[in-house]
């Protein structure tokens, strides 16, 4: 397994993991209310700095544990690289694009955010999921 593509793991994982972390307080602190009366902005920028930290520390353990692994890219890595960030940005337009529309017909911010978030956490499932596919069988063919 490529150094780029443990990468991919990690972050992959760390996305899952945390969004999934972000959900599980919301609901709790929600006890059968209403969702938009949940207090949300903190749990979404803790699970999202720690998301970010732990993603740093992982990929530090793991050059810690292999420390001669190559960090070489050739060509190979460029276009899986490329390819997953193009199937995870269409995620990043559409979280946009749904954003704008809720805030234009007045939605509350607890669901504006929200939907950027799910969105931003699609991108880099879909990223990662598509860059672990290129690694183990081939990129498509267009």
């Amino acid at each position: 397994m490529t150094h780029l593509e443990k990468r991919a793991w990690i972050r992959l994982v760390v996305s899952v993991l945390a969004y999934a972390a972000y959900v599980v307080v919301v609901l709790r602190r929600a006890d059968g209310g209403p969702l938009p009366d949940v207090p949300y902005t903190a749990a979404l920028l803790w699970t999202i700095g720690g998301a970010i930290a732990a993603t740093i520390a992982a990929e530090i353990g793991m050059a810690i544990v292999n420390p001669r692994a190559s960090r070489v890219q050739d060509a190979r890595d460029r276009e899986i690289g490329r390819f997953g960030d193009h199937v995870g940005q269409a995620f990043v337009v559409i979280g946009a694009v749904a954003a704008m529309l809720m805030a234009m017909a007045g939605w509350d911010r607890f669901w504006i955010a929200n939907v950027v978030y799910l969105c931003f956490v699609l991108s880099a499932v879909l990223a990662g999921i598509a860059k672990v596919v290129a690694y183990r069988r081939s990129l498509p063919e267009w």
